[in-house]
């Protein structure tokens, strides 16, 4: 029998060395490489064989002829619904068939949760949950708290891929969800459960089965330190969709960000609030964010961000304190903490404001994090606020990115922004100048043009 031989593949990006690597050589990742054994020569013709005759690897019958473009037909596809808006919003409008789906996010954040609630989201559906990591009693006490009775919500409690292939074909499932990817396993790789290879190997036999059948798939992933998905990057490539779960485990309120969807907008985002019996679907997040706001309050501003089509208000709130070390701190929750130092040596040396002795502190509250360049205006204007412990104007809104000179850039899809703000009752929204050409603004909210930062801060400080 041919010895098996041995190789070194880093967990992130999959690169392969013959030893082993403290750091890798393609991303810089240290501490990534895993050893993991090759099959041998024979167990890889087996699996060929095993292929070629209809196996797991590709399906049975004459192989496909090339089409040409024109000739491909196009059919309407019905979207099921899962009857929460915010799910579906993340999804595209809702499940497509075959769709293979991603959902990751840190552990106990509730990924396990809304996944046994498709019981409940879709009655009448044949979903199979197989989990990988509980018992079927465990999945059991969680259905019963979230109220998910039902015939056709199916348990395997099951690692192996082929006997799950199996367990599929028998059923036929309408939905399957597998809870999760990292402790699968393929017989005829002889790493272990979690490493590059079973999970590559894995998600490629079920998204198979997932396209070949037209089933929905939902596939339940972890993630690293760094918050990203854990396992070799080619996961998610396969994946069509990419649902990653943030929020703090202080909080109630979590969400569900699209990273990437092949039916439906990117960085698409559903709120919902983690209860006693499960994840509620927040309608109005922006309303719900800015509930706890105190007005008159020093430090505090209201930004509008963008995420996918939807248009969020949030408030962001800054503490400036004297520092106590001879290196001043510079903290951010929810926000970048390099583009903070970007925004406080704009405001010192455009804007005036001496920062260089203070310690600086920046959170966004709800546990939401701002990502776009949209929220500098407002992340500035709170840092000046508390600087000066002058309150800026409550019913004031502020968008714009600001560039190292100490200009306001303009950011895309203001008038949809405006509208929100209006919506929830502010009565005025600084803009970028460059940002007015061809702009209806709404009625009832007083636009403010400014070019550059110090203008602005003349405005509400």
């Amino acid at each position: 029998m041919a010895k098996a031989k041995t190789k070194h593949v880093c967990q992130d990006c999959g690169h392969t060395a013959p030893r082993w690597l403290g750091q890798c050589p393609d991303c810089g990742a240290w501490g990534t490489f895993v050893e993991e054994i090759e099959a041998p020569v024979a167990a890889k013709a087996v699996a060929s064989k095993t292929a070629a005759s209809g196996g797991f690897a590709r399906t049975s019958g004459p192989a496909r002829s090339p089409l040409p473009l024109r000739e491909v037909e196009l059919t309407h596809e019905d979207r099921l619904r899962t009857g929460v808006g915010e799910f579906d919003r993340v999804l595209g409008g809702g499940l497509l068939r075959g769709a293979f789906v991603l959902v990751a996010g840190d552990p106990g954040i509730g990924k396990s949760t809304l996944m046994t609630q498709l019981g409940r989201m879709l009655p009448g559906q044949r979903i199979l949950y197989v989990t990988g990591e509980e018992s079927p009693r465990q999945v059991k006490l969680r259905a019963q708290r979230l109220g998910v009775d039902s015939d056709a919500f199916l348990l395997l409690a099951e690692t192996n891929v082929e006997d799950i292939a199996h367990a599929v074909l028998e059923t036929r499932p309408d939905v399957l969800v597998v809870d999760s990817i990292q402790t699968l396993f393929r017989p005829d790789i002889e790493s272990a459960p979690g490493s590059v290879s079973q999970v590559r190997e894995s998600a490629a036999t079920l998204m198979h089965l997932a396209k070949s059948l037209e089933m929905p798939t939902f596939v339940v992933g972890h993630v690293t330190k760094a918050g990203q998905v854990a396992g070799p990057r080619v996961l998610e490539h396969m994946v069509d969709t990419v649902l990653q779960f943030e929020g703090d485990g202080h909080h109630s309120y979590r969400v569900l960000r699209a990273l990437k969807n092949r039916f439906g907008s990117t960085n698409e985002i559903g709120v919902f609030e983690m209860k006693s019996d499960g994840l509620h679907e927040v309608s109005n997040p922006s309303e719900l964010f800015l509930s706890e706001r105190q007005y008159g309050a020093s430090g505090s501003a209201v930004v509008c961000t963008l995420e996918g089509t939807r248009p969020l208000l949030v408030e962001v709130q800054a503490l400036v304190a004297p520092t106590a070390y001879g290196t001043p701190q510079r903290t951010a929750t929810g926000f970048d903490g390099r583009r903070l130092q970007v925004l406080l040596a704009v405001l010192e040396r455009r804007a005036g404001r001496r920062l260089s002795t203070s310690d600086v502190f920046v959170s966004v509250a709800g546990g939401v994090r701002l990502e776009e360049p949209s929220a500098d205006l407002g992340v500035a204007i709170a840092i000046a606020s508390s600087l000066a412990d002058v309150p800026a104007d409550s019913n004031t809104v502020a968008l714009g990115e600001i560039g190292l000179g100490g200009e306001v850039r303009s950011v895309g899809q203001i008038e949809l922004r405006l509208k929100e703000a209006a919506r929830l009752g502010f009565t005025q929204a600084l803009v970028p100048k460059a940002g007015l050409k061809g702009l209806l603004p709404p009625k009832g909210l007083d636009v403010v043009p400014v070019a550059t930062l110090r203008e602005a801060l003349e405005r509400v400080t």
